[in-house]
């Protein structure tokens, strides 16, 4: 926890411009995800009034990354059905056990979300689509990530090593993976919407 704190605080101390590149270039090579730098978030229209968000605290991912071949890229993660963080206000109603029961998730006979990636295809300036076999509620289907790379650096003292960051969205619809219950009635808003909008900030490490 203090290596943390030591380390926000170094990072605020640096030039914004160029720190990064300061450091060196990330190198190809096996990365994993840093769950204390990534936020998992998805959005779900509520009854036409907002879009209601919640997150997954609990994800994993392996990334095989080469800047120099990025269509070669690969990534796999892994979701935490159980870990899924609503902030409901009321603590009469476990809304997360609502979300995680039977009626929507079913953490007990799916407890994870899956995503495998079959294809990347670069689409811009460190933009790409990162098509995977994503696995939700005991259905696989194919879902597409909007990507953009944000850089990283080779190497850093107070790190453990090189660092890369993405940013991503993605959507589906969860009654194609079985997960139905409390869409609208075709011409209404009276519901939760069957689209949802998934919303990614991740870190990547390689240590040294």
């Amino acid at each position: 926890m203090l290596r943390a704190v030591i380390f926000s605080a170094v990072l605020l101390a640096l030039p914004i411009a160029g720190a990064a590149q300061d450091f060196g270039q990330p190198p190809a090579g096996a990365y994993t995800l840093d769950m204390g730098h990534t936020r998992l978030l998805f959005r779900v229209n509520h009854l036409g009034f907002s879009n209601y968000t919640a997150m997954f605290t609990d994800v994993s991912a392996d990334l095989a990354f080469d800047p120099a071949a990025p269509e070669a890229m690969q990534v796999s993660a892994k979701i935490n059905v159980a870990s899924l963080e609503t902030h409901y206000p009321d603590p009469a109603l476990d809304f997360n056990a609502v979300l995680t029961g039977a009626e929507f998730l079913d953490a007990a006979q799916f407890p994870q979300i899956t995503f495998v990636s079959t294809d990347v295809k670069v689409v811009g300036d460190q933009k790409a689509e990162v098509t995977g076999d994503f696995t939700l509620h005991g259905v696989t289907k194919p879902v597409t990530l909007h990507v953009q790379y944000n850089g990283g650096w080779g190497d850093m003292p107070m790190d453990a090593g090189a660092r890369i960051g993405f940013s991503a969205t993605a959507e589906f619809n969860r009654s194609e993976f079985g997960v139905g219950f409390g869409t609208p009635a075709p011409g209404t808003t009276m519901g939760v919407s069957d689209r949802v909008e998934v919303i990614l900030e991740a870190e990547f490490i390689k240590p040294r």
